[in-house]
């Protein structure tokens, strides 16, 4: 009778752990099933607010043409008439400014919202985010014009108050002129990263276009970035394809090239002052380039990048021959002196050459023989190009 009763106790007890455990988990699966409803809960809102987001009627886009008196404004709206319209409560007062891109609504034409500036995808790709990694101590035989340039673009930015005291305007804009391969970029890649400035890149070619007022247009909204971005360096490379000299004979497209010209002439020296922005230029051919964009206001220093001398040079194959495996034979102040005529271009080149030589015969160490067959071949290339020392610089 006894273990029976135990058995029975024994079968309730296991029951009541079972029923424990059960309980456990359906305790679990509550959790997890109002855990999934909040989830739920919270997507449907999101879904519901999206929907109303679809159903929303479009707005036209539209300019702002003149603010009235009792608040109402004057816009141009994409369709084209002008019309007087009011503007929602939720629009602050201050962003309504004339020439502003606004969001109007499609039936009753009033303003819902303003809309930031429009810049043209190549005019926002021209901004360098990451600085270059050049720095001044890896261009050889420029010291003078390291210093011009430093003093026309860099102290400006950083000590402008020197130029305060002195009671003077810093230079707007400086224009590097020299051959190609003697260093302009390497120049301006400097600059870039020695300041806290946005630095801007455009070739002068990307600002022709195909149909009439899109180059005046890029030129506009470049510098509209530029001051947006300030304070910041606008670097235009190859300037004189689109600032060559105006003739009286010309095709449609020199034309609009020269409208292009004469929007880049009033942004530089205009009624819009440029503040913090600086401009730099290059070209290897100022014989060509309007007598307005050289003028003293526009390009204040023009710095000319000969080729490099014998010091130079020498310091240039230092540069580039740090990071070589080089023979003791070898002996660069030598180099310098057989590469006359060479740019720096030509002298990174050489020394790629002769470590080229060095590979093909399976060394890791460059000799001065390597070097002596380089200058021969790079010079001799170059020579017959017409490419060292051309007409124009010489």
């Amino acid at each position: 009778m006894l273990d029976e009763v135990h058995r029975k106790i024994s079968v309730l007890e296991e029951r009541n752990l079972e029923l424990v455990e059960e309980a456990r988990r359906v305790e679990g699966e509550k959790r997890f099933v109002e855990g999934e409803l909040i989830r739920l809960q919270k997507e449907m809102k999101r879904l519901k607010a999206e929907l109303e987001r679809l159903k929303a009627p479009p707005l036209i886009i539209g300019q702002i043409k003149d603010i009235l008196a009792d608040g109402r404004v004057v816009v141009k709206s994409s369709t084209g008439p002008d019309f007087i319209v009011s503007t929602s409560d939720y629009v602050a007062p201050e962003l309504l400014l004339a020439g502003a891109r606004v969001a109007l609504n499609k039936q009753t034409l009033a303003v819902m919202g303003v809309l930031p500036p429009s810049l043209d995808p190549l005019v926002i790709g021209a901004e360098i985010i990451e600085k270059p990694d050049t720095v001044y101590e890896e261009i050889g035989g420029l010291q003078e014009q390291i210093v011009e340039i430093r003093e026309a673009v860099e102290d400006p930015l950083l000590r402008p108050e020197l130029y305060k005291k002195v009671g003077i305007d810093p230079p707007k804009g400086v224009l590097l002129v020299g051959p190609p391969g003697t260093g302009k970029t390497l120049l301006a890649k400097a600059v870039a990263r020695q300041t806290n400035a946005t630095f801007i890149r455009f070739v002068g070619s990307e600002l022709v276009q195909k149909y009439i007022g899109e180059g005046a247009r890029l030129v506009r909204e470049l510098f509209d970035l530029a001051r947006l971005k300030a304070p910041s360096i606008v670097f235009i490379d190859e300037i004189d394809s689109v600032g060559a000299k105006r003739l009286e004979l010309a095709t449609s497209g020199d034309r609009e090239v020269q409208r292009t010209l004469m929007q880049l002439l009033a942004e530089l020296d205009g009624f819009n002052p440029l503040g913090e922005v600086k401009i730099i230029g290059a070209t290897n051919r100022p014989d060509i380039l309007d007598e307005a964009l050289l003028r003293p206001g526009r390009f204040d220093r023009i710095i000319e990048i000969p080729f490099p001398n014998f010091e130079g040079r020498s310091a240039i194959f230092k540069i580039h021959s740090k990071r070589m495996n080089l023979d003791k034979t070898v002996q660069l102040e030598e180099l310098g002196a057989k590469s006359e005529g060479a740019t720096g271009a030509d002298i990174k080149s050489v020394c790629t050459e002769a470590g080229m030589f060095a590979i093909r015969e399976n060394r890791d160490i460059v000799s001065m023989a390597d070097f002596e067959k380089a200058l021969i071949k790079v010079l001799d290339q170059d020579a017959e190009k017409g490419m060292v020392a051309g007409p124009m610089f010489a």
